[in-house]
């Protein structure tokens, strides 16, 4: 498993960026090792020809018999010829110096460079200069530069030792990094394979170092709950659907089948149809919210979003159902908030959302009760509260009474299709809002709040 895994490195992303950079780095370092021993090398060798010209300026302006006793003095004073200083007579034979020939070279006063096999085998590195003097004879002045040359193939072999040591390190490095980057690819595959097998509670592991394959986890992962949820969903709207649609389907059968059986008169003929008419209404306007939410999930209506004031929202609200609350003596209280409350949304679907609260809070609040619609202007936040002082919500309700049908036990008896706050749920979502649930001691406060945007 293990050499499996060794050999899928290579074809990773980690190990071909690793292996970029390596080159990218290798190439500098020659860049800049070829560089300094290009300015060494050429320093050492000016120098060298520095002191060449400099003996040779001096040579040739001496009388003969001055630069005669001169360069004995010097071969005296060098027994390990380390700057070898030798006369030849136009002839080209050795004077005085311990070189034998004149060596080759194309022009005079020009540095040129030879091997010379030195008096006890040993052959060395020289660099010279050869000057023709006013009397016809050459003046080969040279030096030895072995420590030069030396000192050159140390650069080399530091520079060969120390590219091949990097270049073993970062390819070690490389391996790591790509088999790294495999495990951990590793990791996220298996976690994918068993989310595609129905472990749809699974998450994608994530470290925590903000890196990029930790964002790309966490995104991933908000669109898995996003997943659970709307299946979740799904799984409950058919649950629901069999469980509430099924008795205005049975009424509906019911009585189409009593119209047929018993052969009533005209008039309970034409009542049979009027209560079958209501019940497909019914069923139809059910479906028809059904179709609403889906459409609003999709974000449809994304694309229509302005700029809404929160305050204008609550207020017509407020308006629109003020004489039902008047007629069940409910007392519907607004509060508009100091400042501008603005977020970036569709202003109709914002207020039939703020609608379907009100009206929710209406049917729960008790005769002689209060219905509170409140609108939230905070740093960075706005939003809307409704509150009623009913029966509230029991906290194991509290998620489930936004799917689609879903009716909690205390609203069995109340008109409605449970689809309101459904509606709800799916215009936050689009709004990018919070719908929460809090308790009001007695009774419900729904909030909805938004990024807040300038007015």
């Amino acid at each position: 498993m293990f050499f499996a895994r060794l050999s899928d490195v290579p074809r990773t992303i980690s190990f071909r960026t690793a292996l970029i950079f390596l080159a990218l780095f290798i190439c500098s370092f020659l860049a800049l090792f070829g560089y300094i021993y290009w300015q060494t090398t050429g320093y050492l060798l000016n120098e060298v020809d520095g002191e060449l010209h400099r003996a040779i300026e001096i040579r040739s302006r001496q009388p003969a018999p001055v630069r005669l006793q001169e360069l004995i003095d010097h071969g005296k004073g060098d027994p390990g010829n380390l700057v070898p200083f030798t006369l030849f007579d136009a002839d080209g034979h050795s004077v005085v110096g311990p070189l034998q020939a004149v060596p080759r070279f194309e022009h005079f006063d020009q540095p040129y460079e030879f091997r010379w096999a030195a008096p006890g085998g040993h052959e060395r590195p020289l660099r010279f200069i050869a000057h023709r003097l006013a009397d016809g004879s050459t003046l080969v002045v040279a030096e030895d530069i072995r420590d030069i040359r030396e000192f050159h193939e140390l650069l080399v072999n530091a520079l060969l030792s120390g590219g091949l040591l990097l270049l073993l390190v970062g390819l070690i490095g490389a391996v790591a990094l790509g088999y790294s980057a495999r495990r951990r690819l590793d990791g996220l595959t298996r976690s994918i394979r068993r989310i595609v097998d129905g472990d749809l509670g699974r998450r994608l592991p994530v470290r925590g170092n903000g890196d990029d394959i930790d964002r790309l986890s966490e995104v991933v992962n908000g669109m898995l709950d996003a997943i659970e949820r709307l299946m979740g969903e799904l799984k409950g709207v058919c649950d629901d659907i069999a469980h509430d649609l099924r008795t205005p389907l049975t009424r509906l059968i019911g009585g189409l089948e009593r119209a047929r059986r018993h052969r009533p008169s005209e008039s309970e003929y034409a009542e049979a149809v009027d209560e079958a008419l209501e019940e497909a209404r019914g069923l139809m306007q059910t479906f028809r919210a059904l179709l609403r939410i889906s459409q609003i999930e999709v974000g449809a209506r994304r694309s229509d979003f302005a700029v809404v004031d929160l305050n204008r929202i609550g207020a017509d609200a407020v308006e629109l159902f003020e004489p039902l609350a008047e007629e069940r003596g409910i007392q519907l209280q607004f509060v508009a908030a100091a400042a501008p409350a603005c977020v970036a949304g569709d202003a109709q679907l914002l207020f039939d959302a703020t609608c379907n609260l009100v009206d929710n809070a209406l049917k729960f609040a008790p005769v002689e009760g209060r219905v509170e619609v409140r609108v939230i202007a905070e740093a960075g936040h706005s939003g809307l509260s409704v509150t009623d002082n009913g029966p509230g919500i029991a906290a194991q309700e509290q998620e489930a009474v936004f799917r689609r049908l879903y009716r909690g036990e205390a609203s069995r008896n109340t008109p409605g299709n449970g689809l309101g706050l459904s509606m709800v749920a799916a215009v936050a979502r689009l709004h990018d809002m919070t719908l929460d649930i809090h308790d009001a001691q007695p009774g419900c406060r729904m909030e909805m709040i938004g990024k807040a945007v300038a007015g």
